[in-house]
């Protein structure tokens, strides 16, 4: 069953992935590309850890709710190194990069098109399992982004690791909800 306009706005997990991208729009653009990259990806993961917590709280589903467990773990992780980078990493006044802040707003607006394009249902794990295939869709530009653009190697090398880490995830979720289509809708 498709959501009407009123109960779409209300699906928690779609309350949680806007709360994210508004947070992710009303942060502040300064700093090199390195720094803004961290600052926000430690948003972007805060809203995942979110999604991932609603799945554990009320999901149904085994497979979902392992994964939502990896994930939360694996950003935890990630926010945390990313935290000890921008404490010891200052960013130099004025090296904002008009281009990289660009297209890290372009990443966001297009994830939160996609995002307010799909089917949601209402159940959890269902939810998650589509609008995390476009949040970490993001993630993956995002990342891509930084690789370009950046300078630091550690951070380069962390955004190669979230690349490869999102797009297993996502791989996994696409496989979950081909599974559950086809068992809902067998040939």
């Amino acid at each position: 069953m498709l959501m009407n306009t009123e109960t779409y706005h209300d699906n928690p997990m779609m309350q949680a992935m806007h709360s994210m991208a508004e947070e992710m729009h009303h942060a502040s653009m300064h700093g090199d590309p390195d720094h803004h990259f961290c600052r926000m990806m430690q948003l972007h993961h805060a809203g995942a850890i979110n999604m991932g917590n609603l799945v554990i709280e009320e999901g149904n589903n085994q497979t979902i709710a392992e994964l939502a467990g990896a994930i939360i773990q694996k950003q935890k992780d990630e926010i945390a190194a990313m935290q000890v980078y921008l404490n010891s990493h200052h960013s130099m006044p004025h090296s904002e990069h008009a281009a990289f802040n660009s297209a890290m707003r372009t990443v966001m607006d297009k994830m939160e098109q996609q995002a307010a394009s799909e089917e949601l249902t209402g159940d959890i794990d269902h939810d998650f399992a589509v609008l995390m295939v476009h949040h970490h869709q993001a993630a993956i530009e995002m990342a891509d982004l930084i690789i370009q653009y950046g300078s630091d190697a550690g951070i380069k090398k962390m955004a190669g690791e979230i690349r490869i880490d999102q797009e297993a995830e996502v791989e996994a979720l696409l496989k979950w909800l081909n599974e559950r289509r086809q068992a809902e809708f067998p040939s």
